[in-house]
């Protein structure tokens, strides 16, 4: 079992309730989406599950552990073997993208090597290797600041791709691409997870990539698990129940289905 949660709930400081008791499992490997409209939930529940967030009541097994349970360097492990894409990715502005892409390994370095590989990357030839599925290459030795949207956001995928984690999580990982370049960057998101065997939990506002991508289609709403379905038994009924608060189902225009590698040798990516 890759992670389980049984009756899992958060409750903010401010009092507002975030999830209400969630229960959900998944085996090793398993593809899973989670969508819904703004504000169900779907980013507390990645927090939770990447050990990041601690929940206010229920209990969660990650990886076979359960996080809060744990000494501090036992937790520091367990987190190295989670990766997580952040709609926004934490990346310090002067920092260059190599340097970025190597991070992902932070947490299974000794603080020596992390502390040379600021100066000197460690793994050029790595990052390298990332970032061309991705068609970054040619930025490897950019400063972060002066990268697009898009493109930051493409490197806060190759970061995760080169730490090779056991458990992926994807938060919204590509609000900032176009349709053509967001189907392509999750075809390599399933890639790693069938290369590696790594779960791969992603939360997504565009139903139509989810469904694509993804066998198993998590509905989430005001903080609780309103389906739990194969892709395809999923209907456009549920769909706009859902999103009922939204005005309808949030799908994005995508292109035809292309080969992820072949979406990335546009000269115009963003």
């Amino acid at each position: 079992m890759s992670f389980s949660l049984e009756g899992v709930g958060v409750v903010h400081p401010n009092g507002q309730r975030a999830l209400a008791g969630v229960t959900l499992a998944a085996r090793d490997g398993e593809r899973i989406a989670v969508i819904g409209p703004s504000g169900a939930g779907k980013t507390t529940l990645l927090r939770v599950l990447g050990a990041a967030l601690r929940p206010t009541e229920g209990v969660v097994e990650t990886l076979g552990a359960k996080a809060w349970q744990l000494p501090a360097a036992a937790l520091k492990k367990l987190r190295a073997r989670i990766g997580t894409v952040h709609q926004a990715p934490p990346i310090a502005p002067r920092l260059r993208v190599v340097t970025a892409v190597l991070a992902g390994r932070l947490g299974g370095w000794s603080t020596l090597r992390a502390l040379g590989s600021l100066f000197h990357p460690s793994d050029i030839a790595g990052a390298h290797e990332v970032l061309s599925r991705l068609s970054l290459e040619d930025r490897l030795f950019e400063r972060c600041d002066r990268l697009s949207g898009g493109q930051l956001q493409r490197v806060g995928i190759a970061r995760v791709l080169y730490q090779r984690p056991a458990l992926l999580l994807a938060d919204e990982p590509v609000s900032a691409l176009d349709p053509t370049l967001a189907d392509a960057a999750i075809g390599q998101l399933v890639a790693q997870s069938e290369s590696t065997g790594a779960t791969l939990l992603a939360s997504l506002h565009a139903v139509d990539l989810a469904l694509r991508w993804f066998p198993r289609i998590v509905g989430m709403r005001n903080g609780l698990v309103m389906f739990d379905l194969p892709a395809a038994q999923v209907t456009a009924a549920m769909l706009d129940a859902l999103y009922a608060s939204e005005g309808g189902v949030a799908v994005q225009k995508s292109a035809q289905p292309v080969a992820a590698e072949a979406a990335f040798t546009r000269p115009d990516c963003p």
